[in-house]
């Protein structure tokens, strides 16, 4: 197991066809022999951290790991699925099945055989292997880990307390196998955290993930059954207006002039009927266009045990089409490091994936009512969780179109790592799968980093990434404008402002230039080389995000989701919510609209998005006048017996991304406009 918070500077790539980079393997030169055929994989020997205390040997604790094989062809692979993507290419449409890409790509059953026949005799437990043998998970006593991998496992505590079993020499495989296998995912990696900002006052959601993402874990505890209870309620306060402006604040202390004259209170959550209005032209589409046929499917860890109803509930009181047969589910028979785990403690904070869940299931269902939504859920936020609920789907092409809200703060990532989510990428694209990821939910990650970075898996070249957007829908369902999703806020106290207006920054959209990925083919042309090239390294970089849709808490969704009451009720309700965890299934919707219109998957979308004209996008610029709403909270998030809250919320502020006309790197090319973008798309087949 390595400590993935040490930052890789040097990580191999190759350049591609889509001129993009993706990690190499990572399985090293052979070195020196280390007896009986045995040959160490580099860089997987743990170093001590400051703060670190080396407890000794500890053979005793269970260790599990996902052991990464490398794939085959992987440069004939990535040119095929480039070329059945891109609709100037002679191969645009021509996706292969699971079974053909296994035949020419995945690693060889026999060769996966090998390996676990290797692991079983030395002790170790299988306890999955895909049919395309992305990865191997493996478990199994230190002991026995340490006889198979002739290394010494050792207890280390780390200087935030935790402690976790790492291997003080290097892990090192049978010489015969070396050159199958890529390397190794320690534990399943380090937690993910959802790509939302918390909606609560105080924010404890977004502290507890940023816990999560920073603590290693000891050992693989599951519970075959959560008994976590549904998350904590919040309920909107009033007054807040059921269309943009309907309701308008007065009596404010003085803004800038550079402020819009009138200041609405915030809309109290857009549903179904109002984005469908704003993003398909009221409606304007082909007749039966709706996303009938379409699978939608949406990965997040665990799985809430009230989803069916809420689903259910939200659909007939928002005068959504009923959900029919068209929602299904597979979820873990186990779970890790959630509510339940005694030893490591609800590092995921497992509650609050609940509500993750819930708002991809009706944000897809509002803006596609007929398609197929299929939810995969995770055993934990950890990488190698997710990446199985991913594989889960793209091995077995259960869905045409996958939405994921989660990701990290910055493009830290081992190279194995990388080559096991590109492995899937590519594979979803070859198979005609797209792949849709928020692109994060704190702007230019300057507050987290203390310098830009965009957020990975977003900016993987092989998925579309979904910036967010702040979006002022009318009393007619129509669209009124949109801005780049970024608050900031001050706080009305004493009949003042806290500070002056706009205040400090809050949130906002992922979005900038990637320091790991070069720039797409698909972005060339299109991306200003001022974005390309903000580094100024001379080598253009992969640009974040492609495209938008609504993100903002201030104009966002109503959701509804049953919760749980300070006086230990457990009761369905509804409140407004937003971030890029919303922009992504929204998008991924309207996805299920396009495949729809053109009667048949559009699979990996960016190089078609790239090639649309201008009419099929909303060109996200800055308003003539400085936006902003004002938004009042109860204290104690449910009920005005601690008081309200009242801010002024000011949107596009945006940090050091703007938004501009053309492409920017707040919104990417903009959000869909209408017809033009769903019949477009389809459309693009040159």
């Amino acid at each position: 197991m390595t400590n993935r918070s040490t930052v890789l500077q040097a990580i191999t790539m190759t350049t591609v066809l889509v001129a993009a980079t993706v990690g190499t393997s990572a399985a090293s030169a052979q070195q020196a022999d280390r007896g009986s055929g045995y040959v160490p994989i580099a860089n997987t020997a743990y170093v001590l951290q400051p703060g670190d205390v080396d407890l000794g040997r500890d053979t005793r604790d269970v260790v599990r790991f996902e052991l990464a094989l490398k794939f085959r062809n992987v440069a004939s692979e990535q040119a095929l699925a480039y070329a059945v993507s891109d609709p100037t290419s002679a191969l645009y449409g021509h996706f292969i099945t699971p079974q053909q890409f296994r035949s020419a790509f995945a690693p060889s059953d026999s060769v996966a055989s090998q390996i676990e026949s290797w692991l079983s005799g030395a002790g170790m437990k299988i306890l999955d292997d895909p049919a395309n043998h992305l990865t191997i998970t493996v478990e199994g006593k230190g002991s026995a880990a340490d006889r198979a991998f002739r290394t010494d496992l050792h207890l280390v505590r780390g200087a935030d307390g935790y402690e976790a079993i790492e291997p003080m020499t290097a892990l090192s495989v049978p010489a015969d196998l070396a050159g199958a296998i890529d390397g190794f995912i320690e534990g399943g990696a380090s937690p993910l955290r959802l790509s939302q900002p918390d909606h609560q006052t105080g924010d404890p959601l977004r502290d507890q993930r940023r816990k999560a993402a920073t603590t290693r874990p000891r050992a693989a505890v599951t519970t075959p059954v959560s008994s976590a209870p549904p998350d904590a309620a919040f309920v909107n306060a009033p007054p807040c207006s059921k269309f943009w402006g309907e309701k308008t604040a007065t009596g404010l202390p003085a803004l800038p002039s550079s402020y819009a004259r009138t200041v609405p209170y915030v809309p109290c959550g857009y549903v179904g009927s109002q984005l469908r209005g704003a993003y398909t032209a009221g409606g304007r589409l082909p007749q039966g266009v709706d996303g009938r046929g379409v699978t939608v499917a949406i990965t997040d860890a665990y799985a809430s045990p009230t989803i069916a109803t809420d689903v259910t509930t939200y659909a007939a009181r928002n005068h959504d089409a009923s959900w029919g047969n068209h929602f299904s589910q597979i979820v873990p028979s186990s779970t890790r490091y959630g509510y339940d785990d005694t030893v490591n403690g609800d590092q995921c904070g497992e509650q609050g994936w609940y509500g993750e869940e819930t708002l991809d299931v009706e944000a897809v269902h509002a803006m596609a009512p007929a398609a197929n939504v299929l939810y995969v859920g995770a055993s934990s936020c950890l990488d190698g969780d997710l990446l199985k609920a991913l594989n889960k789907i793209v091995d077995g092409h259960r869905a045409d179109i996958i939405t994921n809200s989660w990701g990290g703060i910055n493009e830290v990532i081992d190279p194995v790592l990388l080559d096991v989510y590109n492995a899937v990428f590519v594979q979803a694209a070859v198979e005609g799968i797209g792949v849709f990821y928020s692109s994060g939910d704190d702007g230019d990650e300057v507050d987290n980093n203390g310098e830009r970075a965009v957020d990975l898996p977003a900016s993987d070249p092989w998925v579309t990434a979904v910036g967010g957007t702040s979006i002022g829908i009318g009393r007619q369902n129509d669209y009124m404008f949109e801005t780049g999703w970024g608050t900031s806020k001050v706080t009305l106290a004493d009949g003042a402002w806290s500070d002056t207006p706009p205040g400090a920054h809050v949130y906002g959209g992922g979005g900038g230039t990637s320091q790991l990925f070069g720039q797409p083919a698909y972005q060339r042309g299109v991306v200003p080389s001022s974005i390309s090239n903000y580094f100024g390294t001379g080598t253009p970089g992969r640009a974040v995000p492609d495209i938008a849709a609504i993100g903002d808490p201030q104009t966002g969704f109503l959701v509804g989701q049953t919760q749980t009451f300070p006086d230990g009720s457990v009761r369905y309700s509804e409140y407004r919510i937003g971030g890029t965890s919303l922009s992504s299934p929204v998008m991924a919707g309207i996805e299920a609209l396009a495949d729809d219109a053109a009667g048949h998957p559009h699979g990996f979308a960016n190089p078609a998005i790239y090639r649309l004209g201008s009419n099929a996008f909303h060109d996200v610029v800055n308003p003539a006048k400085t936006l902003a709403v004002v938004r009042v909270d109860y204290l104690n998030s449910v009920d005005d017996t601690d008081g309200l809250r009242t801010t002024l919320r000011t949107l596009n502020q945006t940090q050091s991304i703007a938004t501009r006309r053309g492409y920017d790197d707040v919104t990417g090319n903009g959000s869909p406009s209408g017809a033009a973008f769903v019949t477009g798309l389809g459309a693009s087949r040159r």
